[in-house]
């Protein structure tokens, strides 16, 4: 009989499950990753992965909700290391940027997952809108610190970047947001 699965031993099987899931599904797309590739790429079985997660829907949901907290913490450290108000906003874009140029981008995650299978999962549905959401919500916030009523066009904006940068592959669509940005707080532009 083989020794009971620890709760460490549990904890790095979700974690290289989870990495190896997120590296796939973001580089190829979800459903053009079986689970006999994430099965590989994890090292852990089929029967170990499925004790993990009973779907791969749940794997899924999993996946974003960890890349969510990875996402917006890393954001977060970014922009508010800026103490000035406004030049906190116009670095949600220069954050962007930075993370358009990167080799392995391949736009938004969330858009991506609901462009798969957010018709047809209500989970992955609600993960995405919950991200969206939370982002939305961390923009208020630093938006407000300035005292403008611009939190929409400043989502907006930001939305509208990291999709035409997924699709385009190209970061100018941050510089061209944070210009547009800067105009809408009465900032310099090359600030």
């Amino acid at each position: 009989m083989p020794a009971p699965i620890t709760d460490e031993q549990n904890r790095l099987d979700r974690e290289a499950l989870l990495d190896a899931a997120e590296r796939l599904f973001y580089e190829r797309g979800i459903q053009a990753v079986g689970m006999d590739e994430v099965r590989a790429a994890s090292g852990l079985s089929l029967k170990r992965i499925y004790r993990l997660f009973a779907a791969k829907e749940d794997l899924v949901v999993a996946v974003l909700k960890r890349r969510d907290q990875r996402w917006r913490g890393s954001l977060a450290a970014h922009v508010e290391q800026v103490p000035d108000p406004g030049e906190r906003v116009l670095a949600v874009f220069d954050w962007l940027a930075e993370w358009f140029a990167e080799s392995r981008f391949r736009g938004c995650a969330w858009i991506n997952a609901y462009g798969e299978l957010g018709p047809s999962s209500e989970a992955v549905l609600a993960e995405v809108r919950s991200h969206k959401q939370a982002f939305h919500d961390r923009i208020a916030v630093w938006v407000h610190a300035t005292g403008l009523p611009v939190v929409e066009p400043v989502f907006l904006l930001a939305e509208g970047a990291i999709v035409t940068a997924g699709i385009s592959g190209d970061p100018a669509p941050a510089r061209h947001a944070r210009a547009a940005v800067a105009t809408l707080l009465g900032t310099p532009c090359d600030s």
